[in-house]
């Protein structure tokens, strides 16, 4: 697995989106809207090829068929760091080897960007969804590299979860990335610190 992006879910785009812009002193660029899930996102590129994504429900399209991915439908509160991706470069090979829940391929498109999805039939990931959900993108096409640079760099991810030391097990079986770390802690969390054009911050 290879660190894809971060995620920031929120009731709707507006809110996500602001929380990341209020958070780091940066603006978003304008996604798009999802087939199949029924969602629409805004994002920001990060250094080393990663990117940050603000998603929400499509309140312009009809529900979905099937559960929303990351849990959407269930999204209480206000906006938050609330779910993470990893890239792979063979999904069904990839998906033999994964904690039970994360999910079958899904062909998801946005725009001229297609792709596949690991989504569980509850739209769920395990470990309280804050596993990793698994992305594989075509070769040769990362939505990092179509957005504007913004100087942004993720300097450290900390996942906190209550069976920690059984995640970070299982989690440094498939990544290897200095900067994320797997605490535990009474009530399951993210938390991403970033370099930002204005000095340190945090979601």
């Amino acid at each position: 697995m290879i660190f894809d992006h971060l995620v920031v879910g929120g009731s709707d785009l507006d809110a996500a989106r602001a929380c990341v812009e209020d958070a780091l002193g940066v603006a978003m660029q304008t996604g798009g809207a999802h087939e199949v899930f029924q969602t629409h996102n805004a994002l920001m590129a990060l250094e080393d090829c990663l990117y940050l994504e603000a998603i929400a429900p499509n309140p312009a399209v009809p529900a979905p068929v099937r559960p929303r991915w990351y849990d959407l439908d269930r999204f209480s509160g206000p906006a938050r760091l609330s779910n993470w991706a990893c890239a792979v470069r063979d999904m069904d090979q990839a998906l033999a080897d994964m904690p039970e829940g994360v999910g079958a391929p899904v062909e998801v498109r946005r725009g001229d960007l297609n792709w596949r999805m690991a989504v569980s039939e509850a739209g769920t990931t395990p470990f309280d969804n804050l596993w990793p959900a698994l992305i594989e993108w075509p070769e040769g096409v990362h939505p990092a590299g179509l957005l504007t640079p913004t100087g942004v760099r993720l300097r450290r991810f900390t996942i906190v979860h209550p069976r920690g030391t059984e995640m970070s097990r299982a989690l440094y079986h498939h990544l290897t990335d200095d900067r994320v770390a797997v605490e535990t802690g009474d009530t399951p969390a993210l938390h991403a610190v970033f370099d930002t054009p204005h000095g340190e911050r945090a979601l």
